[in-house]
């Protein structure tokens, strides 16, 4: 995956759980690289990769550098090799890093990114061009940084909607990572309350840093954010501030079709529920899980092979009350963190 792929991993364990792969690769493989490696999706834990050159005097020798949280499978390392075909006959260089933040690492010089009126930048220094929402979001233990086409696509749809004139009251970001989605969702509707949660304990964290600097409001009136440690919606504190009329959840394909019921039980009637993280040839099966809730899709980006889906809850005829998951309906997803 790139930078900040869509990532299910959750960094509870650092110490002594990050581990890189090293091998030597070409430049035309390494240029193969620059973008999303659909096969890495379906991994429970998809590694970081970073190419660059080895030897400054050789064009032609790169490396290929994948960063691991926990020690990589074999079948990881068969793919890993399958994707540096000119490599297949060297041994593949392992290390524990017990001492290193490999996201840290894996985000350092990132390019700024501009989705749609949103810039997002990793350095302080970084220009901020005119006329546009800037971010600034530093490399840390936490995935959400706005390089990846699903946090693209996310930050375009929610400027998309705006522009449209939708307006929202309650909203919620399901996974926040660093919080981004969240910031630039309560940028577009100040006076909004605003909940985000991750599986994460160290997401959590980071996103009430990344508030700190981002002059994002914490607490739990209008215009404030409220976190929460959460795995899904199954959190008390998440459930008492439902319904939502827009939720976000950018994670992966399996966590949001596992939440379906929980996650569409947590939008108000006529809500919005944007979805990424999934891949182009997982759309379907996420559709179909949200249609069987009485979702229908209203808008869609694609971006590469990840798809962003907006979908609107369809109003029920009658009173309306509020209304709750059922018992048999999951309100959480343990395995997956943030994106």
């Amino acid at each position: 995956m790139t930078l900040d792929a869509p990532s299910e991993t959750s960094a509870q364990n650092w110490p002594g759980q990050s581990w890189k792969v090293t091998l030597p690769c070409t430049r035309a493989e390494a240029e193969a690289l620059d973008g999303d490696i659909a096969a890495f999706a379906l991994l429970d834990q998809p590694p970081v990769l970073m190419t660059s050159e080895a030897e400054p005097d050789n064009e032609d020798a790169w490396q290929l550098d994948a960063y691991f949280e926990g020690k990589p499978s074999a079948a990881a390392l068969r793919l890993l090799r399958a994707l540096v075909p000119s490599a297949k006959n060297a041994k593949p260089i392992v290390e524990n890093l017990p001492d290193e933040d490999w996201v840290t690492m894996s985000q350092q010089g990132l390019e700024p990114v501009t989705a749609g009126r949103f810039h997002v930048r990793n350095l302080d220094s970084d220009p901020v061009p005119a006329g546009h929402k800037s971010f600034l979001i530093a490399a840390g233990q936490a995935f959400g940084t706005g390089q990846h086409q699903t946090t693209h696509g996310c930050l375009t749809m929610l400027d998309r909607m705006r522009t449209l004139g939708m307006r929202f009251g309650n909203i919620a970001d399901i996974g926040t990572g660093t919080g981004l989605l969240a910031f630039a969702a309560m940028h577009l509707w100040p006076r909004a309350y605003a909940t985000a949660s991750d599986i994460d304990p160290v997401s959590v964290e980071v996103t009430a840093r990344e508030a700190g600097i981002n002059g994002v409001a914490l607490g739990m009136g209008p215009g404030r954010l409220t976190l929460f440690e959460a795995a899904g919606v199954g959190h008390p504190g998440i459930a008492r501030r439902a319904p939502y009329d827009l939720l976000i959840a950018n994670i992966l394909a399996g966590p949001l079709i596992e939440l379906a019921p929980s996650l569409c039980a947590s939008v108000e009637d006529g809500g919005t529920i944007i979805l990424a993280g999934l891949l182009h040839g997982q759309a379907d099966a996420v559709l179909a899980a949200y249609r069987a809730q009485g979702m229908r899709l209203a808008d869609r980006i694609d971006n590469a092979d990840w798809p962003t889906l907006r979908l609107r809850k369809r109003p029920a005829i009658g009173w309306k009350r509020p209304r709750r998951w059922s018992a048999d309906a999951r309100g959480e997803a343990p395995g997956y963190g943030s994106l």
